[in-house]
This record gives C-alpha cells, sequence and structure tokens, in this order.
C-alpha cells in the first residue's frame, strides 16, 4: 500500500517564500542585472559583460579595502573572543548577581549602531570628550579625526565595547550547560583551574563559540555605520572599510555598474567564510556527539 504524503503544508510555508523572494532575491537579481550593465542616465543602460570585475580585481582600492578589512576582523576576533570567554568564566553563575550581570552586559547590545558611533565621537573627542580629554591632559597625543592609529584604536575599541557582551553571553550559556558531574570529577581528581578549563569548559563551550565566532566576523566584516558616523572612512582611507567604500562608490559616485559587482564580491566573500565556519561548526558538533 502506498503512503500517502499530504503537500498542504506548503501553503503554510508560501507567504513566507513569497516574502523571502520579494525582499531578497528580486533585489539580488536586480543587483546582478545591474554589474553587467553601465547607464550614462537617462535610464538607459548598455551591456558591458565581465568588463566591471575584471576591472575590480585590478582595482588596488578594492584589494586595500578588502585588507583593511580583513586586518580589522582578524583583530575585532582575536580580542573579543578571548575577552567575551574570561568575562563569562568571571561571572557568578547563581543567584541575583547573576541577573544583575546578564541585565548590565546586554545593555550595550540594546544600543543602536548609530547611536554607538555618535557616543564614540563624542566621548573620543579631544575638547569635550572624557577620553580625549583625559589624554590629552595626561600629554598623549590622541586625534582620532587626523592621525590613521589613532582612528583605528578608537574604531577597534568601540567595537569591543559595543559587541564582546554577545560573545560573552553565548560563552556563559555555554557554561551553564555543563553538567556538575564533570566538576565533580574534577574536584575529586584534584584537577587544576587550568585543566578544568581545558579539558572539560573549552570543549563544552566549542559549539557556541563557533556560532560566536561566526556572528562576530559576518557583523565585523560588513561593519558600516559605527566607523561612517565616527570617522567617516577616515583620515584619509584609513578607516574606509569595504562597506564604506561601497557606499561612496554606489552613492557618492553613482557609479551603478561597478558597485554592484563590488557587492557581489563582497558578499561571496562572505558566504564562502560563513560556509567554511558552519561546516567547521557541524563536524565539531558530529565529533562531539561521537565523544
Amino acid at each position: 500500500m502506498e503512503k500517502t504524503v499530504n503537500h498542504r503544508a506548503w501553503f503554510l510555508v508560501l507567504p513566507v517564500l513569497v516574502l523571502v523572494a520579494f525582499s531578497s532575491v528580486i533585489p539580488m537579481m536586480t543587483v546582478v542585472n545591474y554589474s553587467f550593465q553601465d547607464s550614462f542616465g537617462g535610464n538607459e543602460f548598455f551591456w558591458v559583460g565581465l568588463e566591471w570585475y575584471r576591472e575590480l580585481l585590478r582595482s588596488e582600492r578594492l584589494w586595500e579595502a578588502l585588507g583593511r578589512q580583513m586586518l580589522f576582523s582578524t583583530i575585532i576576533l582575536l580580542i573579543e573572543v578571548p575577552l567575551g570567554i574570561l568575562v563569562a568564566l568571571a561571572m557568578p553563575r547563581r543567584g541575583w548577581l547573576t541577573s544583575l550581570c546578564l541585565v548590565l552586559m546586554a545593555l550595550p547590545l540594546l544600543i543602536p549602531y548609530n547611536v554607538v558611533g555618535t557616543i564614540w565621537q563624542v566621548f573620543a573627542r579631544r575638547d569635550i570628550g572624557l577620553l580625549g580629554r583625559t589624554l590629552s591632559e595626561l600629554g598623549i597625543d590622541f586625534n582620532y579625526a587626523q592621525n590613521a592609529m589613532d582612528a583605528w584604536v578608537t574604531v577597534v575599541v568601540m567595537d569591543v565595547w559595543h559587541w564582546t557582551s554577545l560573545v560573552a553571553l553565548l560563552a556563559f550559556a555555554g557554561l551553564r550547560s555543563i553538567p556538575s558531574a564533570y566538576y565533580q570529577a574534577a574536584e575529586i581528581d584534584q584537577a587544576s583551574r587550568w585543566d578544568v578549563f581545558r579539558h572539560i569548559e573549552l570543549p563544552k563551550m566549542r559549539g557556541v563559540l563557533i556560532i560566536a565566532v561566526l556572528l562576530r566576523f559576518m557583523d565585523s566584516f560588513m561593519i558600516y555605520t559605527e566607523p561612517f558616523v565616527l570617522t567617516g572612512g577616515g583620515p584619509g582611507n584609513a578607516t574606509t572599510f569595504l562597506s564604506i567604500d561601497l557606499v561612496k562608490m554606489a552613492l557618492g559616485q553613482f557609479d551603478l555598474g561597478p558597485a554592484a559587482a563590488f557587492s557581489l564580491m563582497y558578499f561571496l566573500v562572505i558566504l564562502l567564510v560563513s560556509y567554511v565556519f558552519y561546516t567547521v561548526m557541524i563536524t565539531s558538533d558530529k565529533d562531539e556527539a561521537r565523544a
């Protein structure tokens, strides 16, 4: 006897598929279309094929922005992941202090991106900013608007302040999921604090840490609002990341064809790296399940 399959459930998913197609697939196809054409205004387009892709691959501007973006994402991950783990380990595991710490850790995540940039823009100013004025009083020549290194430090510290809480909360959730029997066995074996972290806590947090790395990489690689509000991509092009360079090309120069090709290459890089992280995460979960 053949088993009948009820396909009526797909009608419940259909509105979601239509919404996704309308909000993402159709605009994406428009960008793909623009990337193969050129326009001289008047809504007239001319087919150029792969010209914009070849031009971008030979462009120093693209590779310099990509280098700055990769450097920024690498610095962010190297700082925020270990710092988030340390904060999670230092947080109390039970009691009212736990609730207080969780609320305080969540506060930076609730602040809109443009407000974060404005806060640090004022905070780091030499004349009225608490940080900038304090450094000036200490004799440190700090000026994020004119010095490239100061601008980089400010952008990195701003992002660390804004997003370390996310890593800490994920790591704390991983720590809370560890059964108490593991700690009791470690206490019986008289394991040191480092041994407990290395052999119990870190392996059990591996899944959530991979998720944290994936989320922080994707967000840091697409960062736009905070550095744009803070430095505008300057001084010079010191903090002109890929997203800022893309907006300048699309809106500032109104080069729709190159900007569309740029955005597709940008998307493919993020998709490729995210796929690598996802593959590592799935493999890690399978290895943990076997263990």
